[in-house]
C-alpha cells in the first residue's frame, strides 16, 4: 500500500509512513501493513537493521481521529480492534531481534510517540516535538506508552508527561533520555543511515544476541542473566562470523560477515 513504503538497501530496511497530508496519522490498515513489514524484515536474511521514519514534515501524529470517528465502535469492539490491529506493531517488535532505529523527522504525538518509543534507538530532528497527547483528547495511551515511557525517563517524569500532554522539544527530549541524539533537519536521515549501516556492518548474530539479552535481562535477576549470556556466548563463539571478526580485528581490517 502506498500509505506505507518499504524498501531494503545495503542491509537496511526502511519503513516509511506516507500520509504527509495527515502528518502520517495511521489507520488500522496502515498498522497492519506496518506489522507485516516488520515481520518481513525479521525473516529476511539480507536485512540487518531497520529504520522507521515518516514522509513530509511529521513523523506520526498517532491514530487518525477522523478515521476513528467514521468507524464508530462499541467499547468491546474497539478494545478488540486495538488488539487485532494497533497492538500488532509492539507485539511484532517483541519478536524482532534486529536493531530498529526511529528517525523522528517531525512531530510525534500520542500513538505516534508510542511507536517511536518502541524502537531501540531514536534520532530526532532539531525542529521536531514529542507529546503524550492522549489526555488532551480525553484518552489514555493505547499503544504501550504507560509501559514504555517510565522505563525511559522514570515514573515521576513519565506521569508528568502523560498527565499534562506537554510538548517536549528535541533538546529536552535528549536531556531526559527520550532520544539518543538531535540532528539538523537536513542531516537527520544521513545520520540515521550512517548509524544503521555501522550496526549492520557488525556480526549479525552477535548484534541480535546482544539485543535479546539486553531486553530479557530487564526482567531477570543477575544470576539468571549471567546464565543466559553464557549460553549465548557459547553459540556466538561457534559461528564463522565470530572467527572472522577476531581475524579482522587482529589484522586491522574490516570484517566480512555472512550471518552464521
Amino acid at each position: 500500500m502506498n500509505e506505507l513504503e518499504y524498501e531494503v538497501a545495503e542491509h537496511v530496511a526502511t519503513i516509511r509512513l506516507n500520509r504527509p497530508e495527515k502528518r502520517n496519522a495511521f489507520t488500522f490498515e496502515m498498522v497492519d501493513a506496518w506489522a507485516d513489514r516488520l515481520l518481513e524484515a525479521q525473516a529476511d536474511p539480507l536485512v540487518r537493521a531497520i529504520v522507521v521514519t515518516g514522509a513530509g514534515k511529521g513523523f506520526c501524529s498517532g491514530i487518525d481521529l477522523s478515521w476513528v470517528a467514521e468507524h464508530e465502535q462499541k467499547p468491546l469492539e474497539f478494545k478488540q480492534a486495538l488488539t487485532d490491529h494497533i497492538h500488532r506493531v509492539p507485539l511484532a517488535l517483541e519478536n524482532v531481534d534486529k536493531p530498529v532505529i526511529a528517525a523522528i523527522n517531525g512531530d510525534a504525538m500520542g500513538a505516534g510517540l508510542d511507536m517511536a518509543l518502541m524502537c531501540d534507538l531514536r534520532l530526532i530532528s532539531d525542529n521536531a516535538r514529542l507529546a503524550m497527547s492522549y489526555v488532551k483528547v480525553g484518552l489514555v495511551p493505547g499503544d504501550g506508552g504507560c509501559w514504555l515511557l517510565p522505563r525511559l525517563v522514570g515514573m515521576p517524569k513519565a506521569l508528568e508527561l502523560l498527565w499534562t500532554g506537554d510538548m517536549v522539544a528535541a533538546d529536552q527530549a535528549a536531556e531526559i533520555g527520550l532520544v539518543n541524539s538531535v540532528h539538523d533537519s537536513k542531516g537527520l536521515m544521513d545520520a540515521t543511515y550512517a548509524l544503521a549501516r555501522r550496526i549492520a556492518a557488525a556480526p549479525p548474530v552477535a548484534v541480535r544476541m546482544i539485543k535479546r539479552t539486553a531486553y530479557q535481562s530487564q526482567r531477570l535477576d543477575l544470576r539468571t542473566s549471567l546464565d543466559l549470556i553464557s549460553s549465548h556466548m557459547g553459540v556466538v563463539r561457534s559461528t564463522s562470523d565470530s572467527v572472522e571478526a577476531y581475524r579482522a580485528f587482529s589484522e586491522k581490517r574490516v570484517g566480512e560477515f555472512v550471518g552464521r
